[in-house]
Formats: C-alpha cells, structure tokens, sequence
C-alpha cells in the first residue's frame, strides 16, 4: 500500500489527489468518487460563484465522509470564497496563481491545511515563509493552468529541497503508476492528476470534451496565452483546436485583433448562472455547454498521451495504485 506522511496528516489512504480542475469541472461526484476509492478528491472551484461554491462543498459532503479539498484561483477570487471553504469544512485548502501570504491566518484560525500551487523553487520558499502546510509542484507539462516553465522531472526535487520539510505534491504529466512512483522517488508525498481524472465518467465535462482527450497525444497540446477572456495574461495548456489553428494561420495577432473576437460561441450553466460563452473564454466546455466545441478552451496536459479511455474514477484510482505497486514490486527485484 502507498503511504506517504502527508496521508497519514490528511487521513487518506493513497497518495493520490484528482486535480482541482477550475470552472466546476472538477465536481462533487468526480470528488467524491475519488475519496471514496482512497484518494483525495479536491472540488474545482475557480471561477464559480460564491454561494454555488457552497452548495458544490456541501453536496460533496452529501456524497462523502471522506476528505476532500477545494482549489481556488487567485486572480479569480470572489470576495469570501477563501471562508466559504473554511467554513464549510474542506479538509485543506489549495490557493494558485497568486500570494497565499493573506489567507494563511485564517486558514489557520479554521484548523484548515493551506497548500500553495506553484511554478517554481522562488515561490514555493515564499509560500512556506508566509505559512503554508504544504506545497503543489506544477510542471510545465501540466494542463489547465500553468505557472512555470520548468518540466515537473526538474521542478520537483529543487521544490523539495527549497521547503523541506514541508510536504509537497507533485502535479503536471503524471496519468498512470508509474509517473506516482517517479514523483515519490523525487520526494513528493503526493501525486495530483488532472488530464487522466478529466477522462472520467464523473468530471463534469461533456462526452464530447473527454473524447478529444482520448484521442490526443501530446503533442496535440500546446502552451499558449491565447484562451484570456476573463483572465488576461496566464499561460495554459490546451488541446489544438479551430481557434489555435484560425489564430495561428493569422499570425498570432495580439488581443483586440484575433478571429471572431468578441463573437459567442454557446452557452454555460454555471450553478443558477446561464453564461454566454466568448470566443477565447477562459471557461472550458464543462457539463451542459452549448456552442463549438472547436472554438472553446480544451485544456488537457501532455499526459493525454497515456489516457486511452474514459472510466469511472474508483476504477481509475484501483489502477493506479496497482500499477504503482506493481512497479515497486519490480524495483525490489
């Protein structure tokens, strides 16, 4: 059985978290299925309305009894967000793209462990020295949202060393057993996947959506700041799609002068919220989405190489963990 100190400090079983995919797409039924198998589920919650947020926590703790945590994004925060979380009771707290420094004492007051996702050794040494519990190590492989630019494989040790002895997760280009035990052997005590758990029967995307994740390779992804309606100037990984392809045939004009900007390409329902959906919107086309497919934010990290079918997230957590053991096993060899 995997045992890290950090399972042991959040009461899980597995060292194996689902990544806090933004935009709800990481709901209560994925997060739940995944604790339930043993692993930590963590609720995406960037971008949501504050009272859905709420209810997203709550219903999770409908569906589980097991821990479980919530994934904010800074630059998306809504006013008291942060104590929402806290005071519906997550079992940690992850804060991305931004300064934790302000949220540490009353994730402390709450009793809350508080994790800072991050791009480099710089920050995570400014994490820890704001007081965080624990730190998420993105490389540059990752999907979604991406800090840095340094493949996991070089981030993680330097990260590990930078902040010992707190714990650190590793997130980015991690989709099978294998790349679990990797991340152990470089000193994480965790490993978060995003793209693997997005092709899951659970993520709250459309069928449509995880089919193209099935069907990738990584070199079907790219790094880019093109999807910024709604969050300018942050990098993320995203498959190639119409909108990549129209973008770059037209030389990759600046923001104001691409393609079909300003146009809608469908609908979301965010909670009670029906959003219009823009052409470069930051939201991916989570459950429900109305509009192309073609057009929209498809964010997947470089480890769709290694997702070959959508599943239920109990079995996918199953698989790791014996995939895990059974490479260990072969190391003992």
């Amino acid at each position: 059985m995997l045992r890290t100190p950090l399972t042991d400090a959040l009461g899980i079983e597995h060292p194996i978290f689902c990544a806090g995919m933004g935009g709800g797409i990481a709901g209560p039924e994925l997060v739940a299925a995944v604790s339930e198998a043993g692993g930590c589920g963590v609720l995406g919650l960037g971008g949501v309305p504050l009272e859905h947020a709420r209810e997203l926590i709550r219903d999770t703790h409908r569906r589980t009894r097991r821990p479980f945590g919530a994934n904010l994004l800074l630059p998306l925060l809504a006013p008291g967000s942060v104590e929402a979380c806290l005071e519906e009771g997550v079992s940690f707290l992850v804060l991305f793209f931004g300064d934790p420094a302000p949220h540490v004492a009353a994730a402390r007051r709450a009793g809350v462990p508080l994790f800072a996702q991050v791009g480099s050794p710089e920050e995570a040494r400014a994490a820890a020295a704001a007081g965080v519990d624990g730190i998420f190590a993105q490389g540059f492989e990752a999907g979604g949202h991406v800090r840095g630019t340094t493949s996991l494989a070089a981030l993680l040790p330097a990260v590990v060393d930078a902040v010992a002895p707190l714990p650190v997760v590793a997130s980015g280009g991690i989709a099978d057993g294998r790349g679990i035990v990797s991340a152990l052997a470089l000193g994480a005590q965790g490993a978060s996947l995003g793209t693997r758990f997005l092709a899951s029967d659970e993520a709250r995307a459309t069928p449509a959506y995880k089919e193209r994740v099935v069907r990738a390779r990584a070199e079907d992804t790219v790094h880019t700041f093109l999807f910024d309606v709604g969050w300018p100037g942050a990098a993320h990984r995203v498959l190639r799609n119409r909108a990549v392809a129209e973008w770059e045939a037209a030389g990759r004009p600046a923001t104001g002068r691409r393609p079909g900007e300003g146009t809608t390409i469908g609908k979301l329902a965010l909670g009670p919220a029906l959003l219009e959906v823009p052409r470069y919107s930051v939201f991916p086309p989570g459950s429900g989405f109305e509009g192309d497919l073609e057009l929209s934010a498809l964010y997947a990290g470089e480890s769709c190489s290694l997702v070959n079918e959508v599943r239920p997230a109990g079995h996918i957590v199953r698989d790791l963990v014996r995939e895990a053991d059974e490479v260990r096993e072969m190391l003992r060899r």
